[in-house]
């Protein structure tokens, strides 16, 4: 499942960047979906920055199909980098630990730590409690199903863009940046109740300088892997205000082979709803137009004015079905405004 990134590029960073690299930060998320849609991971994920190498940032969603959402973000300490075998194959943050057992084929996700348990109608009204804690562990061990989709933001490939495309570049990351989809089995242990599962979903590693929504005007992601082996996603931001092209990229996998495709439908983020929304988006390749049914489940939101500078965040899973085939897959949109209030 190799794209042209060199095999050392799903190992990890064994020390911050020096100069005049030390913005160059190194990231990794997941998205993870029960494979009948019971629970889902709507992302997890670590940022190591240099100016706080030792101390790194985290966050994990957790939500049940009834609604009931677990979350905790922070900042916590870096688990040692080296395995066994002396490979820098450990990344993490507090609770959250991801290992590379096989570049870009076999990966295995930790957690363990205390979370905020609520409701996705709380966070969408704004009455999260953060002191009600509960335990929380999973494990799971994932193996990568599609090749990497690769995103080069390169100076050379970065020069070649119109000037729409390089504003949204700028809060993609400038570097390189992955995305893989993949399943996986494990367990999650909450409520005093171990439960075996089995998942499916994506994952991100990249590095790169990124500007934290900065320049983030809004954006739609959506991507999915179906039980046949397709897979197909993109991400896109609105258009410019003064028309230029924004950033758009996507992917379709049929086949065994990788397509590049460009988002010709897109569920941009109007209502914060905790499920039912209809998020069916459709791709142009050299296949024609790909259109995937989708509608949300296992939402969850972040409506704070304070967070990403002013935008709605909603990080979910949706259900997704291309040619009678469904899916659990992950969605994340956000938007400056929504247009209708929380049903």
């Amino acid at each position: 499942m190799l794209g042209t990134l060199p095999i050392e590029a799903d190992w990890m960073l064994a020390a911050p960047p020096a100069p005049p690299f030390d913005w160059v930060r190194e990231g990794t998320s997941y998205w993870l979906f029960e494979e009948n849609g019971a629970f889902g991971i709507p992302r997890n994920g670590v940022e190591a920055e240099p100016w706080s190498w030792d101390n790194r940032r985290f966050q994990s969603n957790f939500a049940f199909a009834d609604g009931r959402i677990l979350q905790r973000s922070g900042v916590g300490a870096m688990p040692p980098i080296l395995d066994s075998q002396g490979r820098p194959a450990i990344f993490g943050g507090g609770p959250l630990t991801y290992q590379c057992i096989e570049p870009f084929a076999r990966w295995l996700v930790k957690f363990d730590g205390m979370v905020i348990d609520t409701h996705v109608s709380n966070q969408i009204a704004l009455t999260v409690d953060p002191e009600k804690l509960i335990p929380l562990k999973y494990e799971f061990e994932l193996t990568m199903v599609v090749p990497p989709n690769e995103q080069d933001i390169s100076p050379g490939k970065f020069a070649s863009w119109g000037k729409g495309k390089q504003r949204d570049a700028a809060s993609v990351g400038l570097g390189w940046r992955f995305e893989q989809m993949l399943r996986g089995e494990g367990e999650i242990e909450v409520d005093g109740t171990r439960k075996a599962a089995k998942v499916n979903g994506s994952r991100i590693k990249r590095r790169s300088v990124r500007t934290d929504g900065l320049f983030l005007r809004g954006h739609a992601w959506q991507a999915v892997v179906f039980p046949d082996g397709r897979a197909a996603g993109y991400e896109a931001r609105p258009v410019h205000d003064d028309g230029s092209e924004p950033w758009n990229e996507g992917f379709v996998y049929q086949d065994g082979k990788m397509y590049h495709a460009k988002a010709t439908k897109v569920p941009w983020l109007t209502q914060a709803v905790a499920r039912g929304d209809d998020v069916s988006f459709e791709l142009e390749s050299e296949l024609g137009i790909t259109r995937i049914e989708g509608v949300t489940e296992l939402s969850t939101f972040q409506m704070s004015k304070d967070h990403l500078r002013g935008l709605a965040l909603g990080q979910s899973g949706a259900r997704y079905t291309w040619d009678g085939v469904t899916s659990y897959g992950m969605i994340e949109r956000s938007s400056t405004t929504l247009l209708n209030e929380a049903k």
